[in-house]
């Protein structure tokens, strides 16, 4: 509560004025903006025994799942109070097509942060690029919450969307299964914790990043398809911010992968049929369970000796 408290006192200093605007319905026009990323199908991910890398060729592309459902919950939003959604990603050129496909959904305006200069960054590093470009929108039209996934399925570090509210000076609320109110100035959410569920409430700006409880995503409609088709996102490279190079790519990233690998395969369990001798079979599965120390002959005393 501490920190939310600070957040919020850095958010009341930082805010940049605006008009607010009013939809049909008297509600506020909000700015909902979603990070996305282009990540392999995990289901179809093969390694390149000799280089210990994933080979990427052959191997479709989807939009990181978590990340949908954060797309999905602010498409909800728009549709409820009125406003605009605004899709962001990092990554290759052919990430155009997730941007393209979210556009499908309802999206008003994709960006893809794309450059050489860009790659090779961990997620402190994309965290740095990303927040940047957030900073850049804000200017011109101020956000008012971020979505993204609780991780991506390639990484699963769940570190980037922290990042990026950081950067920005914005509440964040992490592993979000259930937005329950926003208002105008503050959003409500539920949240997963280690022991239970949280009910938190932040001022907006905020960021928070989803869980796949948080709703169903929907299908995409005929119109709005034929939108995407024709829709060009707009390309920001290393020259469209003042970035500093020593934050992002290789020489910003304090991490780096060295090696990835497929887990040794499992070999098969044994079957037993009890079909014929029930008891002798019993007899049998208990004496490799003991024989495995799975459970012990003799329970340990109180003293821990047998």
């Amino acid at each position: 509560m501490i920190f939310l408290k600070l957040c919020t006192i850095m958010y009341k200093e930082r805010r940049f004025l605006k008009m607010e605007k009013l939809n049909d319905k008297g509600g506020i026009l909000m700015h909902f903006v979603v990070c996305l990323k282009q990540v392999p199908d995990t289901s179809e991910v093969r390694i390149d025994p000799v280089t210990n890398t994933l080979m990427r060729e052959g191997v479709p592309s989807i939009i990181n799942p978590y990340d949908a459902h954060g797309l999905e919950e602010a498409i909800r939003f728009k549709e409820k109070v009125g406003g605009k959604v605004t899709i962001v990603s990092m990554g290759p050129p052919q990430a155009k097509e997730a941007l393209k496909k979210a556009m499908s959904f309802g999206a008003d305006r994709a960006i893809l942060l794309s450059d050489r200069a860009f790659g090779g960054s961990d997620s402190l590093a994309t965290a740095y690029i990303l927040s940047s470009a957030l900073r850049k929108i804000h200017e011109t039209e101020p956000i008012d919450l971020v979505f993204t996934g609780k991780e991506a399925i390639d990484g699963d570090t769940a570190q980037t969307g922290p990042g990026i509210a950081q950067r920005l000076g914005f509440p964040q609320l992490t592993y979000v299964i259930r937005v329950k109110e926003l208002t105008d100035t503050t959003v409500t959410v539920e949240r997963k914790t280690e022991s239970g569920r949280q009910v938190v409430q932040a001022q907006l700006p905020a960021l928070i990043t989803v869980e796949k409880e948080l709703n169903d995503l929907r299908y995409a409609t005929l119109p709005n398809m034929m939108k995407a088709v024709t829709y060009e996102p707009e390309v920001w490279t290393f020259n469209s911010l003042p970035f500093d190079v020593t934050q992002m790519g290789l020489k910003g990233s304090p991490t780096s992968v060295t090696r990835i690998f497929a887990p040794p395969g499992r070999s098969g369990g044994e079957i037993i049929d009890g079909m014929n001798d029930p008891k002798g079979t019993a007899a049998s599965v208990v004496q490799k369970i003991f024989q495995q120390n799975i459970i012990m002959v003799h329970p340990l005393t109180k003293g821990g000796k047998h």
